[in-house]
């Protein structure tokens, strides 16, 4: 049996990504919100809050906060980032290492103290893990995790990977057992939802075939993990936004940056990989031959880097591969 290749955005993607500001937090990106209080537990309004990472191509971020001394800093990229409060007349204070994911607003709060102008404190603590921002459930597989764990990455094994969802719909090629089937179309339900109710995007832009009840059932698509940030999984709590309530899956893409890097990854395996359970008392019910892995290879890379600092960012990722298998009872030959 032989698993199509279907071409679309993500078998050869380019990115460019330039400066801008959106006016609300957009499905690929996170926030930084909190209250600002001074020694007294007094609030404090027209503190400047800057939000400082490497993921944002204009370097920094700021707001001013208001009357009630609150400030919230929308549509930031993934990544690290450290923030600074100053306030004329009062100390400055930065809390470094705040680590930020899709779709996650991260709670820091400060509290100033008068001093010199020259005084900065530094606070350095753990990255938030709670957000009280958002009722929203979600599971967040970043690079680092995807790369670690031992799955084929498919939509079945984004399932594998998230408590209380699961696939449907594998393709027709029955069920994956580490990778042994490959790249595969699948839906995934999760608290009793259809499979028609989930929703596959990619930095905020559906992506689901147009078949099957209006294109709900299955990613038909197939994303190139080389262009892969993260991928987020939303499975209760779903914005307004959203036009079903079934698993929203949403791919995050790779942007490029102020340096020039890149990655290749290779794949492949055959049956010479595989054992067989095939024996004579099988042989005598006429099975002659079990389900059977032909080939599997995934090639792929991905490059990006600066056209211009600060200005104008580029990521390109490209992928080819394929898989072939051999149902059980059916003559190869």
């Amino acid at each position: 049996m032989r698993l199509p290749r279907m071409t679309f955005l993500f078998g050869v993607g380019f990115s460019l990504l330039a400066p801008s500001v959106a006016s609300a937090q957009s499905t690929g990106t996170g926030g930084i919100a909190g209250v600002i209080r001074d020694a007294t537990g007094a609030v404090l309004p027209g503190v400047t809050v800057e939000a400082a990472s490497p993921a944002l191509i204009e370097k920094v971020r700021t707001v001013v906060s208001d009357h009630e001394g609150q400030y919230k800093i929308v549509d930031l990229r993934p990544g690290t980032y450290g923030v600074t409060f100053t306030l004329p007349g009062f100390s400055t204070v930065k809390r470094e290492g705040i680590e930020l994911t899709t779709g996650f607003t991260a709670t820091v709060n400060a509290d100033l103290k008068v001093g010199s102008i020259e005084e900065t404190i530094t606070v350095t603590t753990a990255s938030p893990v709670v957000d009280i921002q958002n009722v929203r459930t979600q599971n967040v597989l970043s690079r680092d995790e995807l790369d670690a764990l031992p799955s084929a990455k498919s939509v079945p094994a984004l399932g594998a990977l998230t408590v209380a969802v699961s696939p449907t719909g594998t393709g027709g090629s029955g069920q994956d057992v580490g990778g042994n089937k490959g790249e595969q179309y699948a839906g995934l339900v999760v608290h009793g939802s259809r499979q028609q109710d989930g929703r596959f995007l990619y930095d905020g832009m559906r992506f689901n075939m147009t078949v099957t009840d209006g294109g709900g059932a299955s990613k038909h698509y197939f994303v190139n993990q080389n262009d892969v940030q993260e991928i987020v999984l939303e499975t209760a709590g779903i914005g307004a936004d959203t036009d079903a309530g079934g698993v929203v899956v949403n791919v995050v893409p790779k942007t490029g940056g102020n340096d020039f890097r890149g990655n290749v990854t290779v794949t492949g395996v055959n049956d010479n990989f595989q054992s067989s359970n095939l024996n004579d008392d099988l042989r005598r019910r006429n099975l002659t031959n079990t389900a059977k892995v032909k080939r599997i290879y995934d090639a792929g890379a991905g490059y990006g880097g600066p056209l211009r600092k600060d200005k104008l960012w580029f990521y390109t990722a490209h992928r080819w591969w394929g898989s072939q298998d051999s149902r059980r009872g059916v003559s190869t030959t």
